[in-house]
């Protein structure tokens, strides 16, 4: 299995969260937390939520900190998770 692509997985972000910024505008490296899209912990919660929903993978409590710096990030942790069967 593939990962998503980028622009996919923002605009996961943006509907599940119901974000006023369009998709297309959150660069790949921007943070999603803090001074980047300034999500917080329920955020976080929710979007792991759409992503076991939507592709199968399960963030752990452990692993949202490396997960969910950037799109970027998150796009290759799926692929991981993906790619050794870790659902």
């Amino acid at each position: 299995m593939t990962a998503p692509s980028e622009l996919e997985l923002a605009k996961l972000i943006v509907d599940t969260l119901k974000l006023s910024v369009p998709a297309e505008e959150i660069k790949p490296d921007d943070a999603l937390f803090g001074t980047g899209l300034g999500l917080d912990s329920i955020d976080g919660l929710e979007v792991g939520i759409a992503i076991k929903k939507q592709y199968g993978v399960t963030v752990d409590g452990s692993e949202v900190t490396t997960a969910f710096q950037s799109i970027k990030s998150l796009q290759k942790f799926i692929a991981q998770k993906r790619e050794h069967g870790q659902a």
